[in-house]
């Protein structure tokens, strides 16, 4: 079992305000896998205390680009070799399937990467050519750190979630505070092991697992100057306005509902091999999961037969297992909030084609969930509007593309989606007519050098890449006259 005592705090191991350690137990059987720490607001005031004193006076804002990405470097340098440690952290805490969180190792590297890339080719200071060649000044634009960063987390996906906001908010020369959700406080701790192995000055950054109430306080300090957010929609809403009365800067990547749209001249094998890991991956409990299928009404029930053949195939248990495909929800509530959206289907008239709202033999003292698949779903239906964050999909029959483009837009979401078909420029052409932040063609990965993000209620700004870096930034213009 793994105990931390302490918080890490501006770089710090510090004892906490509260000596009460939270129980740490495993989705899988419950079993006791650890106790930390938990911070609580007088935690959070020491850690945006030594975040100001660091911006306001520290050398991290102060030092070039280049040194910040060296230590950056470091940092992505110490985690790969620690990589199948975070894998393995990560499936017992969150029930996450270790084939999963294995292959998400090489993610996070292609990720820092991108950034690191983009930290090396930014616009840090530049003299743009003057539209008026007469003018008697010059202007030299700079892009400088914002402050003082509050990063607020998700469990679903820790260390990519984490990597996201910290690292392009370290390299524009911020400082941080990480705020991660109780039940990954293992995971995230090992990161904080690696962030003071990496090098950092004192006060830049601190990792708090913390409650919902803590992390309110947090976002309302009066010393945090921008507020980095993944998490649900609900949550974005309440941050966005708390941000909007103190004129704090603000990012939210928010939930989804994304669709698939599966276009007649698609090959149906490789589509649905395709979304066994585009609308299942991490348990379904990925804000990017395509759960609603859109399918051609002539070859609808051959979409529906060969999904129900892949799901009925994939592997439900242990997610240490090397054959486990799909493990645990991380909570019972979360648990239970799936099997609730299962039974409501049923009662909004959905085909149960396999699956139910029963949790599978052998596997009740974990939080289980049979995966399932329903058919015949009318786009209005609840569980085909709202985000169920977990192994169930729903197949959406359309009558042509338009009427595929106008189902997968109608949804107050518009994070990810998909389209399949033997036509990549086709399928391309359908893409850009769906309102969405991200769409992937005939399963090809997410990219770390574009920017990621979401329409409509899926979020605010973007992540990844220069354009992520440059949200961390605030833009100055000085302007000098010529030289007479």
């Amino acid at each position: 079992m793994i105990t931390y005592e302490d918080l890490f705090i501006g770089g710090t191991w510090t004892a906490p305000s509260s000596t009460e350690l939270l129980d740490i137990r495993s989705p899988h059987d419950n079993s006791l896998i650890g106790r930390a720490a938990q911070a609580l607001p007088a935690d959070v005031d020491r850690a945006v205390a030594a975040a100001r004193k660091a911006f306001d006076d520290g050398p991290w804002p102060r030092t070039s680009p280049a040194e910040r990405i060296a230590v950056v470097r470091k940092l992505a340098a110490l985690r790969e070799k620690r990589a199948d440690e975070v894998a393995a952290l990560i499936s017992a805490e969150n029930g996450s399937a270790l084939w999963f969180t294995k292959a998400g190792q090489p993610g996070l590297t292609r990720q820092a990467n991108a950034y690191l890339k983009a930290a090396e080719e930014f616009g840090w200071e530049e003299t743009p050519a003057p539209s008026d060649p007469a003018a008697p000044f010059r202007s030299v634009v700079r892009r400088e750190a914002i402050g003082v960063v509050a990063a607020i987390i998700p469990w679903n996906s820790p260390f990519s979630s984490a990597s996201a906001k910290i690292i392009p908010a370290l390299l524009a020369g911020n400082t941080v505070v990480l705020k991660v959700s109780p039940e990954n406080t293992l995971s995230m701790n090992l990161l904080a092991e690696l962030l003071a192995e990496a090098g950092l000055p004192e006060g830049v950054i601190s990792v708090l697992p913390a409650d919902r109430e803590t992390s309110e306080y947090l976002v309302k300090h009066p010393d945090v100057d921008k507020i980095a957010f993944t998490g649900s929609t609900r949550a974005g809403r309440r941050i966005a306005s708390l941000a909007g009365e103190q004129l704090k800067r603000v990012s939210l990547e928010l939930g989804g509902k994304s669709a698939a749209i599966i276009l007649p001249d698609a090959d149906l094998g490789a589509a649905v091999q395709g979304l066994k890991f585009g609308s299942l991956l991490n348990n379904g409990e990925s804000c990017i999961a395509q759960t609603r299928v859109l399918a051609p009404r002539s070859r609808y029930e051959e979409v529906v037969a060969g999904l129900k053949d892949l799901i009925e195939s994939l592997g439900v248990g242990d997610p240490a297992d090397d054959g486990t495909f799909i493990g645990p929800m991380i909570r019972r509530d979360q648990q239970q909030r799936v099997l609730d959206y299962i039974r409501l289907g049923v009662e909004e008239g959905a085909r149960l084609v396999t699956g139910g709202p029963e949790v599978p033999r052998g596997l009740e003292a974990g939080n289980y969930v049979t995966p399932t698949l329903f058919a015949d779903v009318d786009n209005a239906m609840r569980i085909a509007q709202e985000e169920i964050f977990g192994p169930v999909l729903v197949v959406i029959a359309y009558d042509d593309e338009d009427d595929a483009v106008r189902i997968a837009n109608d949804s107050e979401y518009g994070l990810s989606g998909g389209v399949w078909s033997a036509d990549p420029a086709h399928a391309l052409a359908v893409a850009r007519r769906v309102r969405t932040g991200t769409v992937t063609i005939n399963g090809a990965p997410i990219g770390f050098d574009g920017p990621f993000g979401g329409f409509k209620a899926s979020g605010l700004g973007r992540e990844y890449g220069a354009v992520g870096l440059g949200t961390y930034t605030e833009y100055k213009t000085i302007t000098v006259p010529e030289a007479k």
